[in-house]
């Protein structure tokens, strides 16, 4: 049983008073948070930053931005190139739906990143979270962001929770519209500075208690830090899987220009069920092209 005295009600000013001079002082400098950064570059961001840490995220996206600063040009470069420079990313299908929005922007914006909610979340690939990151990150709308990180930092401080449910509730929706700040430019900044918070201090394993300037009214803290009660949360192995596999086939046609045989891709991987089945996947998901002579290529 914790010794440490219950928390008072933290209401949202508290909050606010707290996250944002901390964030003020602390946020990182990161290229698509700066103010020359387009919505495109914003969006391209968010896309990339999707279950891919940060610092394998930084150099993949600056030479992106390099070589396809529009949606246009990208659309012109083709899904091919995108498979290719997206590298060893992880999850390359997203580089088959970055371009697809991109083809969105051009046909049906006239090129332009578009600024509300709805009509990003039209957009290919574009789901609540990276709609809602992009409104309020690229144009300082007000609107719910609710990343992993968002959503521990408020399981942690309001509700005494170690983790998050693994899947969003309409109760932690609620929660956070409940602290978004009024003024939308306000809200966008909160928006961020939590997950900030999140990615830097209030971190999964071994959070950073001691500097968190929400210490003193966590309840997740002042409870103890008690362990996330249910089963266990499975870690994905990769070694010897599918994805493996599927990685190392996509590596190859990444890294030839010119169309592949595929007594090479036979070389890549000694399981002829497992890596038939990859390749399989690859195909099934636009990755991959099988040409008329048996050869195959990006797409």
């Amino acid at each position: 049983m914790s010794t440490q005295p219950a928390p008072s009600p933290v209401d949202a000013a508290s909050l606010h008073e707290r996250v944002l001079p901390w964030y003020a002082a602390h946020a990182r400098d990161l290229p698509w948070r700066r103010p020359e950064a387009t919505p495109w570059a914003v969006l391209v961001s968010e896309f990339m930053l999707q279950q891919t840490p940060v610092s394998r995220v930084l150099p993949v996206y600056e030479e992106w931005l390099h070589r396809w600063p529009t949606p246009a040009d990208l659309v012109i470069a083709g899904p091919g190139e995108a498979v290719r420079a997206w590298g060893r990313l992880g999850y390359p299908r997203r580089a088959l739906r970055l371009v697809e929005a991109a083809r969105s922007i051009v046909d049906d914006h006239e090129g332009v990143v578009p600024d509300e909610y709805e009509a990003l979340r039209a957009l290919p690939g574009v789901g609540d979270y990276t709609a809602a990151a992009v409104a309020s990150f690229a144009f300082g709308r007000r609107h719910v962001v609710l990343d992993t990180n968002v959503r521990r930092v408020l399981a942690r401080c309001l509700a005494g929770e170690a983790l998050p449910p693994v899947s969003a509730t309409r109760a932690e929706r609620a929660r956070a519209e409940s602290l978004l700040p009024h003024a939308p430019e306000t809200a966008a900044t909160w928006a961020v500075a939590v997950m900030e918070l999140g990615a830097l201090v209030c971190t999964a394993p071994n959070p950073r208690c001691q500097t968190c300037p929400l210490q003193d009214s966590c309840r997740w803290y002042l409870d103890g830090r008690p362990t996330a009660s249910g089963p266990a949360r499975r870690v994905q192995s990769y070694a010897g899987t599918d994805r493996q596999c599927r990685g190392r086939l996509l590596a190859l046609l990444r890294t030839e220009q010119e169309p592949v045989p595929a007594a090479r891709l036979d070389a890549v991987w000694d399981d002829d069920d497992q890596r038939a089945r990859a390749l399989h996947s690859l195909l099934a998901d636009g990755l991959a092209v099988r040409r008329a002579d048996g050869c195959y290529t990006l797409p």
